[in-house]
Parts: C-alpha cells; sequence; structure tokens
C-alpha cells in the first residue's frame, strides 16, 4: 500500500472565488505512484469547500448569484454567527452547500473523472491563507 498527504495554500484575494485545482491534484497522484486507489481532497475550512463540477465561467457565475441569494453576505445582522465578532456567517452556510470534500478513483495512475468534470477550491470568506488536504491511498 502506497501513500501520500500533500497540502495546497491558497489565499483568494476576492471573498467568494472558485480556484481550478485538477493539475495539482493530478500532480499529486503522479508523485504518489498510486496506480489503483483512491484520492481524498478536502478543504480544511470551515468556509471553503472543494467541489467537483464543470469549468465553465457561466456556471460559476450562476453558482455565486445562487450561493448569495440563499446565504447573502448582507445584512451580517441576520446571522447570530455574526454576534461573535465575525462577519462570515454567510460563508459557513454557502461551505455546507458546497461540500467539505471530494473522493476520486485513481485509475491507471490517473484521476477517473467524467468528461467534464474537473475539481475545485471554493472560497467563501477569503483574503487569507487557507489549507487543503490531497490524501491518496492504493497500490
Amino acid at each position: 500500500m502506497k501513500s501520500l498527504t500533500k497540502y495546497l495554500t491558497f489565499n483568494v484575494p476576492a471573498r467568494m472565488d472558485f480556484v481550478l485545482i485538477t493539475p495539482q491534484v493530478q500532480d499529486a497522484v503522479r508523485e504518489s505512484g498510486v496506480q489503483e486507489g483512491l484520492c481524498l481532497v478536502n478543504a480544511m475550512h470551515i468556509t471553503a469547500s472543494v467541489f467537483i463540477n464543470d469549468n465553465e465561467s457561466g456556471l460559476h457565475d450562476d453558482y455565486k448569484r445562487w450561493l448569495e441569494e440563499l446565504a447573502p453576505n448582507e445584512p451580517h445582522s441576520h446571522y447570530k454567527h455574526n454576534r461573535t465578532g465575525e462577519d462570515n456567517g454567510d460563508a459557513h452556510h454557502k461551505r455546507q452547500i458546497m461540500g467539505r470534500e471530494v473522493v476520486i478513483a485513481i485509475t491507471n495512475g490517473r484521476l477517473d473523472l467524467g468528461t467534464w468534470e474537473a475539481i475545485f477550491y471554493g472560497e467563501f470568506d477569503g483574503r487569507r491563507p487557507k489549507r487543503v488536504l490531497i490524501k491518496i491511498i492504493g497500490e
């Protein structure tokens, strides 16, 4: 059994944005030497996400609009969480909707993604460094 643990760090300048990370994850798979196994990709912060979807800018804009409609950033008083001195109550909700992590099969040493699937880091409370865990196990 082989394994590899790797961390990516992001400091997204916008409050909310999506970053394509498929190439970095595939590089980690290659580095691991795993031919058949699983790859976990996990946002290590409660206001960030990792998800799989299409790498299409219109879809990403639609997600941002939809998420802001579901959990608007303002008014800050809308969220009890913000009474603690934070201003990111909305970001916690957005992360919950978009998910914490993904698990992708590794087949023949490559991520086994569908035709249009790509892996993204989703940021909902940006402007500071945050980490993503990549954990690969297999043969």
